[in-house]
């Protein structure tokens, strides 16, 4: 059946039947501005399923095919995004938004620097490259040099360089290559004396921790099947086992070190602990659950010992000393502890605690030079102390405001090791620790071309709908007048254990010198206060986590931060579904939404690539009727009314992200545009070449960021400061 009936020229007409098929896309511009909206039309079919007795119709499963593999669809991605490029064409913002984020971007950026063999590893940007270049410098006094430049790999910038791990010796970086910002990735090995790629290639590599064996000879990956024909993109990843390849070998000669084949959905991976000691963990999903065996790689003879079964709680393992492992736990302790684990008797009731749960979630840790560095959050705010092997408290490293501090890597031997902190209003500045003295001194601190410190950020806490008390981070330029309420960009993500911390974000601050108000609400779902936090927002308590949202709102809205005509909200991936929901359940109160990469089909979500990960958080609707009847009742593909009036929507994906498939945010946008939910733009921008977001170019990045910027300041009423972005 030919799906696609219109042709990609008629987009905004009164009527589509007044223009031919051969409508100049300038023309439809044109109509654009004095013209309702007209949608392209979707084609439906008659597809329904039957979920324990009760039939769903999804009219619109047409759009779930590969846009690679579907001329349909692909003509369907052409006219939507020829339909949203003639209206956002309209906004008189656009340009100068565009034209000051060009400028915010262009200074230099650095990342926390890697040393291994004496040496260190570090990505640059000089301001406006579409990828970060990664460097070696032989000394801290010595002249940094260029090891791989992604930048000339493809003409439209996005093949990204993705992980880079140097050998323990600092001769060889292993690094892989991502193109498109697929999650599949190719590794590659280069010689870091000489600058040369050797001819080593891994292929099918996905969701892997890479590491090296301590003598370098060669590295551990994991790896999938390849994928049969045409399903490269789509299918669902299973089998996933573990590898060990020797340089100079052929990636069909490396060695199997692990796998579950009688298990296919069991998720397998390793790291090397303490130089010596291999870790491999499996996984059932997205949960942070873990069975672990370990293999001495001083004994080649070893076989892999499995000493903790059944998945039930989260390992990280950070050193080791001797035949002793230490590693961050929430084995009772749901925010977090560290312990001891020996080798000769690793039974839990020989660990021993080494640092005991505190108030606050244990976030991070690493062994640098004879101590445990530990990072903790503090109400989402980072808070970093030294510990000695023996749990004694060392010293706490001062942090410069409130924010986030990430990094601390290094070795057990070795008291330097360097970090980042950043905040809202303070861009990321690379600090150099000495574990020894506990005394850090800025190495990186960029030059901008704007200046963050007229910038406020406070933390305040509001109560949602049950009374649960959430924190909620509020940034704005000093001395903005609210008081009649300012135009107001509400994010939110809320799920998979993940914390969105304080960070420093262009695109954010770019909102906030246009004169707007920007918020993050830290939702339950998230790892803000420990295992508590995660469960109060997944699976049957998952409507918690729209309630939160929908509550911060209210709580802008009565303190005068905003008004309903000029409250914008927007959240990625899982809040990307978020916003969906909420947009159904109260779209009395927001001005604009911006649902970016979102699950927008909830009973379909894991029938592809990793989607069958997500139950985790998600549920099974397919096999449990609890389940199914749930996630019905919030899925924002179903939960479109007709009659119901909804607001203006800029729905964000990409035509080639496999990690939450654009087939969600197409069958969404299409039912949206079906049903009668008033006059306000119901519509779709397709990024072409892009993933998830990992990997995209600058310049891709900062387009997208001036359009969707621009269409919730046209809609919350936002006027642009004189002169800006002239």
């Amino acid at each position: 059946m030919k799906k696609w009936v219109i042709s990609a020229a008629a987009l905004v007409v009164a009527g589509c039947d007044q223009h031919s098929a051969g409508t100049d896309v300038a023309d439809a511009i044109e109509v654009a501005q004095v013209a309702p909206l007209q949608y392209p039309m979707t084609a439906t079919v008659d597809q329904r399923d039957d979920f324990f007795g009760t039939s769903v119709a999804d009219p619109y499963r047409w759009l779930e095919e590969d846009v690679r593999e579907s001329d349909d669809v692909a003509a369907w991605v052409e006219a939507q995004n020829a339909l949203t490029f003639a209206y956002l064409d309209t906004l008189k913002d656009r340009g100068r938004i565009k034209e000051r984020l060009l400028t915010l971007w262009d200074y230099e950026k650095f990342t926390v620097p890697e040393k291994d063999g004496g040496k260190y590893f570090f990505r640059r940007n000089d301001g406006l490259q579409n990828q970060y270049v990664y460097y070696v410098q032989d000394s801290l006094d010595a002249e940094p040099r260029v090891l791989i430049d992604p930048n000339g790999w493809s003409d439209d910038g996005a093949t990204a360089l993705s992980a880079t791990i140097p050998s323990p010796d600092g001769s060889h970086v292993l690094y892989s290559i991502q193109d498109g910002g697929t999650d599949w990735r190719i590794l590659k090995v280069l010689n870091v004396e000489t600058g040369e790629t050797l001819e080593d290639t891994i292929e099918w590599v996905k969701f892997s921790a890479l590491s090296w064996a301590p003598d370098g000879s060669g590295f551990f990956y994991s790896r999938y099947p390849k994928p049969a024909e045409g399903e490269t993109f789509q299918s669902l990843n299973f089998n996933q086992a573990l590898y060990f390849h020797k340089i100079g070998d052929a990636q069909g000669d490396d060695t199997l070190v692990y796998s579950r084949p009688k298990n296919p959905d069991h998720s397998v991976g390793a790291y090397v602990a303490g130089d010596r000691f291999l870790i491999i963990f499996m996984s059932l999903g997205t949960d942070d659950v873990y069975e672990i065996a370990v293999k001495d790689l001083a004994d080649p003879e070893s076989e892999p010992e499995l000493i903790i079964r059944g998945f039930e709680n989260d390992y990280v393992f950070i050193g080791a000393v001797e035949r002793t492992l230490y590693a961050i736990t929430n084995r009772n302790a749901p925010r977090g502890r560290i312990v001891a684990i020996g080798l000769d008797n690793y039974a839990e009731e020989n660990w021993r605690e080494v640092v005991a749960q505190s108030d606050n979630v244990l976030s991070d840790a690493a062994v640098v030079g004879g101590k445990i560095i530990a990072e903790y959050m503090e109400d989402v705010k980072s808070v970093v102390r030294m510990y000695g092997f023996d749990g004694s408290a060392a010293a706490v490293v001062e942090m410069p405001g409130v924010g986030t501090a990430g990094g601390f890597e290094g070795s057990a031997d070795d008291p330097e090791t360097f970090y980042s902190f950043s905040s809202y209003n303070a861009p990321s500045i690379i600090y150099r620790l000495n574990t020894e003295t506990g005394a850090s001194e800025p190495f990186k601190q960029p030059e901008t071309p704007f200046d963050p410190s007229s910038y406020v950020v406070k933390q305040v806490f509001y109560a949602s709908s049950d009374g649960t008390r959430i924190p909620m981070f509020i940034a704005h330029r000093q001395g903005l007048d609210v008081s009649a309420g300012a135009p107001t960009l509400l994010y939110g993500y809320g799920g998979f254990d993940i914390t969105i911390r304080p960070r420093f974000s262009i695109t954010n601050f770019a909102w906030m010198e246009m004169g707007g108000v920007f918020v993050l609400a830290n939702l339950r779902g998230g790892g803000e206060y420990g295992k508590e936090w995660h469960d109060a927002g997944r699976l049957m308590n998952k409507q918690n986590v729209f309630d939160d949202f929908i509550a911060a709102a209210e709580y802008l809205i009565a303190e005068g931060y905003t008004t309903k005509e000029k409250l914008a909200i927007y959240g990625r991936s899982n809040g990307g579904l978020l916003v969906g929901a909420v947009m159904n359940q109260r779209p009395d109160l927001f001005a604009a939404a911006l649902p970016a990469v979102g699950v927008m089909d909830m009973l379909r979500f894991d029938k592809f690539t990793a989607g069958r990960l997500w139950t985790d958080d998600y549920a099974k609707p397919s096999d449990n009727e609890e389940d199914f009847r749930y996630n019905y009742a919030y899925s924002p593909y179903h939960n479109i009314v007709d009659g119901v009036e909804l607001p203006p929507a800029l729905v964000t994906t990409a035509d080639t992200d496999d990690r939450v498939v654009p087939g969600h945010s197409f069958k969404y946008i299409a039912a949206l545009q079906a049903a009668d939910t008033g006059a306000a733009p119901k519509l779709i921008r397709i990024e072409t070449r892009a993933g998830h977001g990992s990997g995209k170019p600058t310049e891709k990045v900062i387009e997208e960021y001036a359009d969707m910027w621009a269409f919730i300041a046209h809609h919350t009423g936002l006027v642009l400061p004189e002169g800006y972005g002239e």
